[in-house]
């Protein structure tokens, strides 16, 4: 295990650990496969290495980098319950350009909290008897989609299908 130091702005350390399921907000949920050392300009620069699956990309973040870069580990049950709970919540469309909409969208999916990407889904999510969705809004539904299976999937220890089947009933009771 690698202990990284924090800001005096909060107490604890942060530490992964190889094997670890951990969170990149603009990537989703990612697994470290290790630790590495590598020299850069004469200097030692120590990375977490971390895999992810579905993109088939591994992304390197220096361990003096890890706040800045914003990883961070799994949400626990209790914040995935309070995603879940945002999808049953009543719909709020705005009634603002697309483009501006698409931009607050985008910024809460990059975020990599699960209640506003929750609330992506529920906002984007349309029934059987809406209008199809444009292009872009399903692109955005289906990025908010996979990143709240993923992470849902990691915390609960279930396969992403099952995950996916949970999302649907919340989605269709809601």
């Amino acid at each position: 295990m690698v202990a990284l130091k924090k800001s005096k702005s909060r107490s604890k350390d942060v530490a992964f650990r190889t094997g670890e399921f951990v969170v990149y907000p603009t990537h989703g949920v990612g697994k470290v496969t290790g630790i590495e050392t590598h020299e850069v300009s004469g200097m030692p620069l120590k990375v977490f290495v971390i895999n992810f699956d579905k993109e088939k990309m591994t992304l390197r973040v220096p361990v003096a980098k890890v706040q800045v870069a914003g990883l961070r580990p799994l949400s626990n049950r209790k914040i995935m319950e309070n995603a879940l709970t945002a999808l049953k919540r009543r719909t709020r469309v705005k009634r603002t350009m697309w483009s501006r909409r698409a931009q607050e969208y985008d910024a809460k999916i990059n975020s990599g909290d699960p209640v506003s990407i929750a609330e992506v889904v529920r906002d984007l999510h349309r029934r059987g008897d809406q209008p199809d969705q444009s292009y872009s809004e399903r692109q955005m539904y289906q990025a908010a989609f996979e990143r709240l299976v993923r992470e849902l999937a990691a915390v609960e220890k279930i396969a992403e299908d099952a995950a996916v089947k949970r999302l649907e009933r919340v989605l269709h009771t809601a």
